[in-house]
């Protein structure tokens, strides 16, 4: 069976959900710092946004409020199980942005032995975002290295 079409219009075959609280507020947050096209916004009647559509740089995702009645919940309070990574060509410039507009630093922005320039940051709704730029590439064998001893010498 070919994998080909499967996904609906726009959207790749693997694609990002998350609920987050006051998703209305995130849907501005994502689209005035990180650029965002809110595509479609659905509202239940007490205006909790029941679902919605967003791209960002060409990838659909969508979010919604938490739905405890259907296991969809928040992020947690600390930490994460998953980072939503963003490429993009100025990754101090969309960091400084995500930090004033209320994002809380995790890692500053820094060129890493990945040959990536990145920071980490968890956005006011808990969501963990890496931005990221790629500026060289680094053989498997390299980056692995430099894992190992980066956390051997964190331990």
């Amino acid at each position: 069976m070919s994998d080909n079409n499967v996904a609906p219009a726009g959207y790749a075959q693997l694609s990002l959900f998350f609920a987050v609280n006051e998703a209305a507020k995130a849907l501005e947050f994502y689209r005035d710092v990180f650029g965002a096209e809110i595509l479609v916004r659905m509202e239940a009647p007490d205006g909790a946004i029941m679902h919605a559509e967003l791209s960002l740089n060409g990838v659909r995702f969508q979010l919604s409020e938490p739905m405890p009645a259907y296991g969809i919940g928040a992020p947690p309070a600390e930490g994460n199980a998953f980072t939503v990574t963003l490429w993009t060509a100025d990754p101090d410039d969309v960091f400084a942005r995500a930090v004033a507009a209320g994002a809380t630093p995790l890692s500053e922005v820094a060129d890493v032995f990945s040959g990536d320039r990145m920071g980490v940051l968890r956005c006011p709704f808990g969501v963990r975002w890496a931005i990221c730029r790629h500026d060289r590439d680094v053989p498997v064998e390299e980056i692995a290295a430099a894992a190992a001893a980066w956390a051997s010498s964190s331990s």
